[in-house]
């Protein structure tokens, strides 16, 4: 199991969850940040931190929102698994789905 960021992290990319995350699995796309399923530890500790809301547990991901365990699973499909995202910094690309959204207003 792991932990899912959904689309309210979509052109927002608050980072507070990379800062509390103690495995630095949380990775950052050119328009989200994305948690590499094999390196959380399910720890929940970026959850109540993120400002909108955007993180959620596998299994707790709305409806709405289901299509973004695949986009977290498969955004790292060409990376592997780095082991850890602070020596990766920016990745630049994002999974389809966040491509072909438009533009998410940001405040």
């Amino acid at each position: 199991m792991t932990y899912v960021i959904a689309l309210p992290c979509v052109d927002l990319k608050d980072k507070a969850c990379i800062d509390e995350c103690p495995v630095d699995c949380i990775y950052e796309g050119e328009r989200m940040l994305y948690i590499h399923p094999d390196e959380c530890v399910d720890c929940g500790a970026c959850e109540p931190v993120c400002p909108v809301e955007a993180i959620y547990y596998e299994d707790d991901v709305p409806d709405k929102w289901s299509d973004y365990y695949a986009a977290n699973v498969e955004f790292f499909s060409e990376i592997g698994s780095p082991g850890g995202a602070a020596k990766m910094g920016l990745i630049a690309h994002d999974h389809d789905l966040i491509k072909s959204l438009p533009l998410q207003n940001v405040e």
